[in-house]
């Protein structure tokens, strides 16, 4: 059942899948939350494994960075590996004042200026949109466990350095965007276009407003909270 990018057999992957962009936050993930995991993908590095949270199957796997990454995988994922449901963890910089370097954001659409859904299924809008469901779910759970959200549209980008600076001031005004990133954009729409549900739980490493950032270190092993609910919300998927 191996496809190019995954060595998985049918089976091993659990129906809820959480996906952050670096491997490495993959396997902290494991170690520091699963019980009795087992590493089920190593081609080309990017670690996956699926082990026991509170009694549940979950899956954890790298998807690497920008939209071509995560939408080859999270693709297999959905098509052949009977995954139904996928919450992206990530970083994200602040595109606006309110939003601050360690806040929690959960995407209620992703606007981007990509191709990818274009090409992908003649997808003509510039905004895809994730599960009404997942979404409900993590809102409900960011209360019980009283970890503040805030809910935007988040900038998916295909360019991480643009030369002259980003216009992000005009993202803000012309699409209300709170945020930037890279993978959401494709991963809402294979979702959509298979059927399946993605969500977007994504935390402030940078701001464009204040310019403060955090080291790369602490990008990998410092997003507890967003964790925590990613986790949390699994159980009830």
């Amino acid at each position: 059942m191996a496809t190019a990018h995954i060595q998985a057999d049918l089976g091993d992957i659990a129906q809820t899948v959480l996906m952050p962009g670096d491997p490495l936050r993959a396997k902290y993930l494991v170690e520091t939350y699963l019980e009795n995991p087992v590493q089920f993908n190593a081609v080309r590095n990017m670690l996956g494994y699926t082990g026991i949270y509170k009694g549940k199957k979950i899956s954890i796997m790298g998807s690497g960075m920008g939209m071509p990454s995560i939408g080859i995988y999270s693709y297999e994922l959905f098509s052949r590996y009977g995954v139904e449901n996928i919450i992206r963890i990530g970083s994200a910089g602040s595109y606006q004042e309110n939003i601050k370097v360690y806040d929690v954001v959960l995407a209620d659409s992703s606007y981007s200026e990509s191709t990818y859904a274009k090409i992908q299924s003649g997808y003509e809008n510039d905004k895809t949109y994730p599960s009404e469901i997942i979404n409900k779910i993590v809102l409900e759970k960011s209360v019980e466990l009283q970890i503040p959200v805030v809910q935007t549209c988040v900038h998916s980008s295909d360019v991480f350095y643009v030369e002259g600076g980003s216009d992000y001031k005009k993202l803000v005004a012309e699409h209300n965007c709170g945020c930037v990133e890279m993978e959401s954009f494709a991963l809402f729409h294979n979702a959509n276009v298979l059927g399946k549900h993605a969500a977007c739980l994504l935390t402030i490493s940078d701001s464009f407003i204040t310019k403060e950032e955090i080291s790369s270190e602490a990008r990998q092993t410092s997003f507890d909270q967003m964790m925590h609910l990613a986790l949390e919300s699994s159980l009830s998927l």
